[in-house]
């Protein structure tokens, strides 16, 4: 056997949504008696597939488990269609509504999807440690965590390893997005797996985002601060493969992605930051100093956006592609004004290494003052920017509105709703606010 045909036979055998449900197992996550039964047998998928181990030969038809795709089926089609409660990629997960009420000691599931209006299943939990250890992990890969973790770098630790986290992240982020809608492989079938989490099962699956960005910061940090801070190399060492193994894990737990997935996330990551960490510096000074920055800026991201929605059905994946997008924009051109503003000056590279400053009550009120207004403020022009950009899309490319949720699935809607209040999102987290800090006196 060639070696060709014994890495293509590993990929069948990692991909396999079996060994997903056995770590599930293995944690203690088990589905519920009244649950359906699983299809056919990993020996039997495997005997019946081609060898290269296409992973959409594991979709079913909803209430046929096992049986055949008839012909002229879409066997790749992402989004759920409105109303419909199953769930998107043919992949069959069976609702809390249908499971009645939750005995002690069951979960339920993590964060329904908010526009298909999906819900994870109950499932039986022996191990809790594990479990919120677990959806912790998960969470490091969300927009509540992004949200909060990069304005605390911004404004707490170094705005300038808060911008280039935040660089490395979009692109990161970005290309993740752009090779799930390219390689287009569905969630692990369910069953046999637990679906703990759908938030993004109506998102394509390989490679796994969760993974990438769990790879990515915590490397990316490392690398942007040791020599520009003074603390042991060894703590660093500890944090990447601890925060990376974290979110990893986590996404296997949930039942959202499976171990190919997972390892080709970690790799794909891995060659992105070989091949682009050394132009984060050059990336980072631009954008701050160039005269037409912002003019470049937001062209760039808008065309990245343009090619990345030309495919041919809408997914949530592109919306939060287009947050992303939106994200790094603003941020961007929010510390092109605050550099030339002189807000958030840079220490200059004679004061390197930075030594850490005694945690006093006034450094730690302060901290904690800048946390509070600044997100109050982050979620004030969310909100406002969300209230404006769906009615305005609506009414210009003629989308009913009485459902935001309907209109969403709109890539006319959804877009200019994710790109605008994001940029602007971010825009505040590098000028609006940090002047307000200078205002009153606790930048």
């Amino acid at each position: 056997m060639s070696l060709r045909q014994r890495l293509a036979q590993l990929a069948v055998c990692l991909q396999e949504p079996q060994k997903v449900a056995r770590f599930q197992r293995l944690c203690g996550v088990e589905a519920p008696p009244s649950r359906p039964a699983a299809g056919p047998s990993a020996a039997e998928e495997e005997a019946e597939a081609p060898l290269a181990g296409d992973a959409r030969r594991r979709e079913r038809q909803p209430g046929a488990p096992g049986g055949p795709q008839p012909p002229g089926s879409d066997r790749n089609q992402c989004p759920a269609k409105p109303g419909d409660r199953g769930t998107p990629n043919g992949v069959r997960n069976a609702l809390a509504s249908e499971l009645g009420p939750a005995p002690a000691r069951r979960a339920a599931g993590l964060r329904r999807n908010s526009l298909t209006g999906e819900e994870g299943e109950l499932a039986h939990v022996s191990n809790w440690p594990l479990y919120y250890l677990f959806c912790l992990g998960t969470e490091l890969g969300n927009e509540l965590f992004y949200i909060l973790f990069f304005p605390f770098w911004i404004w707490n630790l170094d705005a300038l390893v808060g911008r280039r986290l935040v660089v490395i992240w979009v692109l990161v982020m970005y290309l993740g997005q752009c090779t799930k809608d390219i390689i287009r492989w569905p969630r692990p079938a369910s069953p046999p797996v637990v679906k703990l989490e759908v938030f993004y099962n109506s998102e394509y699956s390989m490679p796994s985002t969760h993974a990438m960005s769990g790879t990515a910061i915590p490397i990316a940090m490392v690398l942007l601060t040791y020599g520009r801070w003074q603390y042991p190399l060894i703590y660093g060492l500890i944090l990447v493969p601890c925060w990376c193994s974290l979110v990893c894990l986590s996404r296997i737990y949930m039942g959202m992605h499976s171990i190919l997935d997972i390892i080709a996330g970690f790799l794909y990551t891995i060659l992105i930051l070989v091949v682009f960490y050394p132009f984060v510096d050059l990336i980072d000074n631009f954008n701050q100093t160039h005269r037409y920055a912002p003019l470049f800026i937001i062209g760039l991201h808008l065309a990245l956006g343009i090619f990345s929605f030309t495919l041919d059905t809408w997914s949530t994946s592109r919306g939060d592609t287009a947050e992303i997008l939106g994200s790094g924009a603003g941020i961007a051109c929010g510390s092109h004004v605050t550099y030339n503003m002189g807000l958030m000056l840079d220490p200059s590279l004679d004061m390197l290494p930075l030594a850490t400053p005694p945690i006093t009550v006034t450094l730690f009120g302060k901290a904690i003052l800048r946390i509070l207004i600044g997100m109050v403020f982050v979620l004030i022009v969310r909100d406002i920017m969300k209230r404006i950009t769906i009615p305005l899309a609506c009414k210009i490319f003629s989308i009913p509105c009485d459902d935001v949720r309907n209109a969403r699935q709109h890539m006319e809607v959804e877009l200019p709703y994710r790109y605008i209040t994001y940029g602007m999102v971010g825009f505040s987290i590098t000028f609006l606010i940090p002047y307000i800090f200078s205002f009153i006196g606790i930048s």
